[in-house]
């Protein structure tokens, strides 16, 4: 770089932070001479230690040292562990041993776990930031099919419970609905549920 000082000039040059030697400096990890070698995919336990999951700091001398643990994912509890769980697991009837959506075939436990928060612990419904109708008193549950229906596809801003409850759990809380919520004495079985369950799931938007 040149710098002109009345006239004169002198060339001079200025020091990067690549150009600085001290031995305690923190910089960026470099590769490591070692070859980053993994034992599979999922052997997320080296990457971490090799700085593949972002961006390392580091000084020269911590480089030089023997690789060790970043992230001990070894201290992390496991979910069938946590002490926490227990209530949520007892609240909806389940289990950490790979299952999901609901496990309860009660139908008041199904409303109230999946249906009460919208349209109320009674069926009442409710206004505020949406509309939720109710589902008490209500004439369009006098057909138990209506009621499946809208399980299995969701209806406006409804979501689908297709993939999240079998057939006799749908058939469990169309019961409720229909029979409890409302006084109408139609039976409702699986085999309701089956002629209306299909293939084609909707997506993700609730509208579809």
């Amino acid at each position: 770089m040149m710098l002109i000082v009345r006239g004169s000039i002198v060339l001079t040059t200025l020091s990067g932070c690549s150009q600085y030697k001290s031995e305690n400096v923190a910089t960026i990890a470099k590769p490591q001479t070692a070859p980053m070698v993994f034992k599979n995919n999922f052997d997320n336990q080296a990457r971490r230690n090799q700085g593949a999951w972002g961006g390392v700091y580091m000084t020269k001398k911590e480089l030089a040292e023997p690789a060790s643990n970043i992230v001990d994912v070894g201290s992390i509890p496991k979910m069938s562990e946590d002490g926490s769980m227990q209530k949520w697991l007892a609240k909806f009837e389940g289990s950490t041993q790979g299952k999901t959506g609901f496990f309860t075939i009660n139908g008041k436990k199904l409303y109230d776990d999946s249906c009460a928060g919208c349209h109320m612990q009674k069926g009442e419904g409710a206004q505020g930031a949406g509309y939720y109708p109710p589902l008490a008193n209500n004439s369009k549950m006098q057909s138990k099919y209506y009621i499946i229906s809208v399980l299995i596809n969701g209806l406006r801003g409804m979501p689908s419970f297709h993939r999240m409850m079998s057939d006799e759990q749908i058939a469990a809380v169309t019961q409720y609905v229909h029979s409890d919520l409302n006084s109408f004495t139609d039976t409702v079985t699986t085999a309701n549920v089956a002629q209306l369950r299909h293939d084609f799931p909707p997506g993700s938007d609730p509208s579809e």
